[in-house]
């Protein structure tokens, strides 16, 4: 690339640089291994032109919080790979299990079984999902009620077809950003005593955004979903 696309390569670059030196900084502070935390670039509202340089700056992993537009975006760019984080409603499951090599956000037994049953029509092989869980009991959130998941789990783990990677959560909306630590807090503890039951639940944790990132991987996130501190502010929506 020449001109301004070779310069817009280099500032998408030096953001993600800069994204992973503040992961690192918050991974040493918590004594842990930065290679073990995953940067999953969040491409909700981003248009496919902007992702071209992003690929071009090396990046190859996109979440998506919408099935049409996730869709749309990988028959443009087939080279790139493909995670749901958004809400997913069970009438689009199947679609989401062929198009999706993670999905983030399960948050219900019927959705599980959906995907488990398309995924399977589809290829011999497992699709990856975290389970959302609503940390918070917040009721404007999605996802698993902690005691709800707990009760839910023996069904959810005997699902041929699915691989389960752990859990995720949406930190809560605050001020500043040491004020989610207890939602990262709650998931991680969650995750530590339920997998003394069941194992394969999986030991991930996606969780932490854009504003709050840092904390989340001080309490242990191995996923952070960042889209604006990567991309800059979202378009405003039509």
């Amino acid at each position: 690339m020449e001109g301004l696309a070779q310069a817009q390569v280099d500032d998408l670059r030096a953001s993600a640089a800069d994204i992973l030196r503040r992961l690192t900084d918050a991974c040493q502070r918590a004594g842990r291994d930065p290679q073990a935390v995953e940067l999953l670039p969040i491409t909700k509202s981003v248009p496919v032109a902007r992702l071209r340089v992003a690929l071009a700056a090396g990046l190859t992993t996109f979440g998506e919080n919408r099935v049409q537009e996730a869709r749309a975006k990988a028959a443009d760019l087939p080279q790139a790979h493909w995670q749901m984080v958004g809400h997913l409603q069970s009438n689009k499951a199947a679609v989401a299990a062929g198009l999706f090599d993670v999905i983030h956000s399960v948050d219900s037994l019927t959705l599980a079984q959906r995907l488990a049953r398309a995924r399977r029509e589809l290829s011999g092989r497992p699709l990856a999902v975290y389970l959302q869980v609503n940390v918070d009991r917040d009721t404007d959130k999605s996802g698993f009620d902690p005691d709800g998941l707990a009760a839910a789990l023996p069904e959810l783990v005997a699902i041929a077809g699915l691989e389960f990677r752990g859990l995720m959560t949406v930190g809560r909306r605050v001020a500043m950003p040491a004020a989610a630590r207890p939602t990262f807090a709650g998931l991680r503890q969650l995750s530590d005593a339920l997998r003394k039951r069941w194992p394969a639940l999986g030991a991930g944790l996606s969780m932490g955004m854009s504003d709050d990132f840092e904390v989340a991987v001080e309490e242990g996130a191995t996923v952070v979903r960042i889209g604006r501190a990567l991309f800059g502010e979202r378009a405003p929506a039509r």
